[in-house]
């Protein structure tokens, strides 16, 4: 039950997505919501509301801000972070997803397989680091800290 079941972003205000991050953003929706593990610890000694969830990602005040509910919408929790930890990895994460997005139009797969390598390895960098920032305020594990991620991506993309 500690999972996510729906989840939204905010991105009113943020210019339209490239055809590529919308392709990026479908599927990393898709692929969290097939699997995907989001456990809210206790506070306080408070009980929290179970899952499953629906998550809102949103970016405001550049703060990246979880508005987390239950599947009734009863408010599970709320948290915001800061974009700093995340700027270098997501820019180094745009820069390569556009050497791919390049690369699969014109280059041999070799060199394809090259880059997509160096993307995965920024993917997972970005994971970890998220995973980081939300430790104590819900636990991911690492493929759905990635699908996070690439979510971030998309919104940081305007932000």
């Amino acid at each position: 039950m500690s999972r996510i079941v729906d989840i939204a972003l905010d991105d009113a205000g943020l210019p339209p997505p490239t055809p590529e991050i919308e392709q990026e953003r479908r599927v990393a929706v898709f692929d969290l919501l097939e699997d995907n593990s989001f456990v809210l610890p206790a506070r306080n000694d408070r009980a929290v509301p179970e899952g499953p969830y629906r998550v809102n990602l949103s970016i405001r005040e550049k703060r990246l801000v979880f508005d987390v509910n239950t599947e009734e919408d009863e408010k599970a929790a709320e948290f915001h972070l800061s974009l700093g930890p995340f700027r270098q990895v997501v820019k180094d994460y745009f820069q390569i997803c556009e050497s791919y997005f390049n690369a699969v139009k014109t280059l041999p797969p070799s060199q394809i397989e090259t880059i997509d390598m160096a993307r995965r390895g920024i993917h997972n960098e970005g994971s970890r680091v998220l995973q980081e920032r939300l430790e104590g305020k819900v636990a991911v594990d690492t493929d759905t800290a990635r699908r996070l991620f690439t979510l971030i991506c998309v919104l940081h993309f305007g932000g």
